[in-house]
């Protein structure tokens, strides 16, 4: 077998036995673990202690949590359900994103920050956190009530303007919009459906019918097929996101789903450790004294505005009052988006140091905020009254 070097073990052992000790101070003292992930990231990685420096796979890997939580959704997503949902939430989401673009730009112009990074801000504001949305999503209330769909469907047509926004912003920086890699996702997306159907229906659900016996098979196939399409997904000019939730959505009518889903939570909670982590690890602590003010202002207005937003827009599409303002809730955040937007655009030099750290300090104290403001509020797996605890 292959030597592991000591270097990956120690790393592993840092940031899991610090998410054991620190998670276990968060549940004596009432708060949230997934900010316990970010505190520890800030304080073993290169800006703290220095304990871990910068690593890429770190990144990687966290990135594959977020692969496995949206398969696991789309396991409980029956397709022509979601079809429906994406017909009534399309709005929303656009409208949603162009509400907080102005937002995002007109606070940078307050504080004085050029015209493109504050077009670059107000783009990294559009958006609201998948892995913040869904991690605090029950099953119970994406089996039994409305509100899970919207939540998914909203941050799905999220992604896909992510992509465009990312795709625009490189155009930004070499001079030209790319417009070939635009139709390549028009057309990329029915060519994914179409093969995830066939392979659905004609390979994939005769195995597991044939071979559903075997845990071991069952479980290989399952992370194959996540993987494959989400690989392919980003082959075709997609996120690995979007391939992974078809992947699910294409299996969600099978009786096997729910097992599978059961048994890939452990597997998808160990690469969101990563993810968080890897989040408090990059955020260079120098820059506070800088950012500080337009990062407060602009995560408070997200925090209050975002779900506010999201309230009208869904009133506007007849949803009841209750379930408008719990999605506003979930959803009033910004999001890994953002970070992402935050790191190209900076490394690229379209975004400046200061302005590129001002939406990281701002993802962070949003997703701080609203993770308590849910879990307080609302039934999650990490919810602090038994009342509220749903997994």
């Amino acid at each position: 077998m292959a030597h592991i070097p000591e270097t990956a073990v120690f790393v592993l052992f840092l940031i899991f036995f610090g998410a054991a000790a620190i998670s276990t101070l968060a549940l004596f003292t009432r708060q949230s673990m997934l900010v316990g992930y970010l505190v520890l990231g800030a304080l073993l990685g290169p800006y703290g202690f220095k304990l871990i420096p910068k690593s890429g796979v770190i990144d990687q890997a966290g990135t594959i949590g977020i692969v496995f939580l949206l398969f696991l959704l789309g396991l409980h997503l029956h397709p022509q359900k979601l079809i429906k949902m994406f017909s009534r939430t399309i709005w929303v989401a656009v409208m949603s994103s162009v509400i907080f673009l102005g937002l995002g730009y007109g606070i940078c112009k307050l504080f004085g920050y050029s015209q493109t990074d504050a077009l670059v801000i107000g783009l990294a504001m559009m958006f609201s956190s998948t892995i913040i949305g869904l991690k605090l999503l029950p099953t119970t209330i994406l089996h039994h009530q409305h509100t899970g769909e919207i939540v998914i469907s909203v941050l799905l047509l999220q992604d896909l303007i992510a992509i465009i926004t990312i795709l625009l912003l490189s155009g930004m920086d070499s001079g030209h919009l790319p417009w070939q890699q635009l139709i390549l996702i028009i057309i990329s997306l029915p060519v994914l459906l179409l093969i995830a159907y066939i392979v659905q229906r004609f390979i994939l659900i005769k195995l597991l019918a044939k071979f559903d016996r075997v845990q071991e098979y069952i479980f290989l196939i399952s992370i194959g097929w996540c993987l494959g399409m989400a690989q392919l997904a980003a082959s075709l000019g997609l996120s690995a996101e979007i391939g992974a939730f078809i992947a699910g959505v294409a299996v969600a009518t099978h009786p096997i789903s729910r097992y599978i889903a059961e048994n890939l939570k452990p597997l998808r909670d160990f690469f969101l450790v990563l993810f968080f982590f890897s989040i408090g690890a990059h955020f260079d602590l120098d820059y506070i004294d800088v950012i500080w003010a337009p990062a407060i202002l602009m995560a408070i207005v997200m925090l209050v505005l975002k779900p506010l937003v999201f309230r009208i827009l869904l009133a506007g599409e007849h949803e009841s009052k209750s379930v408008a303002w719990e999605v506003g809730w979930r959803l009033g955040q910004t999001s890994e988006f953002s970070l992402l937007i935050a790191y190209l655009a900076g490394g690229s030099n379209t975004l400046g140091e200061v302005a590129s750290y001002l939406i990281q300090a701002t993802t962070i104290l949003t997703f701080i905020a609203s993770s308590y403001i849910v879990v307080l509020r609302y039934p999650t797996p990490l919810a602090f009254s038994e009342k509220l605890r749903r997994d």
